[in-house]
């Protein structure tokens, strides 16, 4: 039996109030018809007794106390899911908005997910090559894994997210089975045209299923955009058996308009007025990444969030760095010299890097190339302190080799292209090449058989190159 419910309650910021509601359920979606025959939806986020709370996607203007009829659904929200998805571009709450009509589903899905039984997930391995140096070589993304990109308000975070899901690719025979799930939450109108319009230029926009939830939509439907991109992702993972990147940018909008909802509530706020709940929340997000044993396919995170004022103690970034595997860290000093991309190599780790590459995954020598780039550039920091006390005249011979490693390292290794894509192996090379430029001596975190085979080669190439120039310039 079908009811409807004539009147509301009370009206309330984003929240109506119904009294007297029989056999309603927490997240259930309910139809809303106002006066004028317009119809809303709206989802229960509180029951007490008999009186619901519903939160309604589209706002509450315009909807009377007296006429409006209710109507509940009897399930939670749902997304319709089909192989035919991809290339698709939905709005923050999974509706088409490209003109291309609605999804004919196979079936549908509670956005919200079922949780993962810890004892069915596999250990995340292989890696992900993304063909930016920094990331592929430093803070390598292993597929299954959750790694999060923390930056800054005006920084390059997003052309950086455009190149990874540009770029992405894994490297075994289901490459062909490789796609990305993009949720962009509170973006601008020309910031949503630009993922549209990258993907669109670039080819790729076939293997993208892309959300775009504007900075004027609704900010409820933001608290629903990452828990459909994701739903999708599961979707085609362990049912159609791909390997799927999921892209998430703002996280920060997202938690704001967490905040913004908890508030209209009336619930009490914890740290910056965020909710208590804010850790729980961003991990039944963030904890749907992974591989499942007996399923081919998986689902890789990178989320992406702004910190206020470059503050890593923010509450967002810190409790994402709680639950996610690693980060990667942008620097504002990096992104106003003009280095792209801005990555802070020494902040920045991928916590899964170790059991996907080497050997049978990238080449033997990535972890102690990986070592010891990350133990010299820390030397390059040390000198650049000690020389800006007493000046790089004074420092020791091999002190300024490192002050010029390091000006090598962020202008050749670091700095690369927006449209530049570069191959692991071209990284490594890359990074040896550097290398050879400190003692032998220096390379303390490599054993003798890696550096006979590629230190030594690299010093070849690289003087053979050197030498010419050498005496053009003399």
């Amino acid at each position: 039996m079908i009811l409807d419910y004539i009147g509301l309650k009370e009206i309330n910021g984003s929240l109506i109030v119904l009294d007297n509601v029989e056999n309603a359920s927490f997240e259930e979606v309910v139809d809303i018809r106002l006066e004028n025959g317009t119809m809303r939806q709206g989802r229960i986020v509180q029951l007490d007794g008999k009186r619901a709370v519903i939160q309604v996607f589209e706002g509450t203007r315009g909807i009377s106390l007296d006429n409006t009829r209710t109507r509940l659904k009897g399930h939670p929200m749902q997304m319709p899911l089909s192989p035919e998805i991809l290339g698709r571009v939905f709005d923050g709450a999974g509706r088409p908005i490209d003109g291309l009509g609605n999804i004919f589903p196979v079936k549908k899905a509670d956005i919200n997910g079922t949780p993962i039984n810890p004892v069915s997930r596999e250990y995340p391995k292989n890696y992900i090559n993304t063909g930016i140096s920094t990331i592929d070589t430093l803070m390598t993304l292993i597929r299954g894994q959750k790694l999060p990109i923390f930056s800054g308000s005006g920084m390059k975070h997003n052309e950086l997210a455009v190149q990874i899901a540009r770029q992405a690719k894994i490297t075994d025979n289901s490459g062909n089975n490789f796609a990305i799930v993009f949720a962009a939450m509170g973006v601008k109108n020309d910031v949503a045209e630009y993922f549209r319009r990258s993907f669109e230029e670039s080819g790729v926009l076939q293997r993208v299923v892309m959300f775009l939830n504007l900075a004027n939509d609704p900010i409820i439907e933001r608290i629903l955009t990452p828990r459909c991109a994701l739903t999708v992702a599961e979707y085609l993972a362990f049912e159609l058996d791909m390997h799927i990147l999921v892209i998430m940018t703002d996280m920060t909008s997202y938690a704001e308009a967490l905040r913004e909802f908890s508030s209209s509530k009336g619930e009490i706020p914890g740290r910056k007025g965020f909710p208590g709940y804010l850790y729980s929340d961003l991990a039944s997000l963030y904890e749907r990444a992974g591989m499942v044993r007996g399923k081919k396919g998986s689902v890789t995170q990178i989320p992406i969030l702004t910190m206020p004022n470059d503050d890593v103690t923010h509450p967002v970034p810190d409790l994402t760095g709680y639950i996610t595997e690693g980060q990667i860290v942008l620097d504002r000093v990096l992104d106003n010299s003009g280095v792209y991309p801005p990555v802070s190599v020494l902040p920045s780790l991928s916590r899964l890097m170790k059991d996907g590459i080497g050997e049978g995954f990238t080449r033997e020598d990535h972890p102690a190339l990986s070592n010891q780039l990350f133990a010299s550039y820390a030397k390059v920091m040390d000198a650049r302190s000690l020389a800006s006390v007493i000046g790089e005249e004074e420092l020791s011979p091999v002190d300024k080799k490192y002050i010029e490693f390091g000006k090598r390292f962020e202008s050749q290794f670091v700095a690369q292209g927006f449209n530049e894509n570069r191959s692991i192996e071209q990284s490594l090379d890359l990074g040896w090449k550097l290398l050879s430029t400190l003692p032998r001596e220096e390379l303390d975190r490599v054993d003798d058989v890696i550096l006979d085979k590629y230190y030594e080669k690299a010093i070849q190439s690289d003087s053979s190159v050197t030498e010419p120039e050498k005496s053009i310039d003399e």
